[in-house]
């Protein structure tokens, strides 16, 4: 069944404005996907604020052209889907790549960030990162090594102190 003219203009309106709140994209094949895990990956997505599009390559590619965005999506094989984060640039890759794992009918096929174009390998590597949250908690503790070595240090001495003047007082009242 044919789509008409208007349903693509809205289609592309559609895709147009999800491309131009995105941070990143993740391609993704998902050739012989059942709908139940689809619905899963959906879910997942939802909560790391990205989303799961399918349409057509041809009004995918006009969409991309809208906003200037340079993917070549003729050149992608398979069943092509976005993934599309809005707030985290790393969470669609690290989705996507941790359902891939327990799922081979998905596979990623690309992605793009911060206008340049991302081959498989790169959103791989994306995905494996750590978080946001681990790197933060990961420079908190960096920072937070030297102040506590140096009141270690400090309360050694007082330790110290506090041991001298007891010894003296045992000593004074022996």
């Amino acid at each position: 069944m044919a789509i008409t003219k208007q349903k693509k203009e809205e289609i592309v309106r559609d895709l147009s404005d999800k491309l131009a709140k995105q941070k990143a994209i993740v391609f993704a094949d998902f050739t012989g996907l059942k709908v139940k895990d689809l619905s899963q990956l959906k879910k997942k997505l939802k909560l790391n604020m990205a989303e799961f599009k399918v349409a057509k390559k041809t009004l995918m590619g006009v969409a991309f052209r809208e906003q200037k965005i340079d993917v070549d999506t003729e050149g992608l094989a398979g069943e092509l889907a976005l993934v599309l984060g809005y707030q985290d640039e790393v969470a669609p890759a690290k989705v996507v790549y941790e359902f891939a794992k327990t799922n081979e009918h998905i596979k990623i096929i690309g992605g793009y960030l911060n206008g340049m174009a991302l081959s498989v390998a790169e959103v791989v590597a994306l995905a494996k990162l750590p978080s946001r949250e681990q790197l933060l908690a990961n420079l908190v503790g960096s920072l937070s090594q030297p102040v506590r070595g140096l009141a270690q240090v400090l309360n050694g001495n007082l330790r110290g102190l506090v041991l001298a003047l007891s010894e003296i007082q045992k000593s004074k009242v022996n």
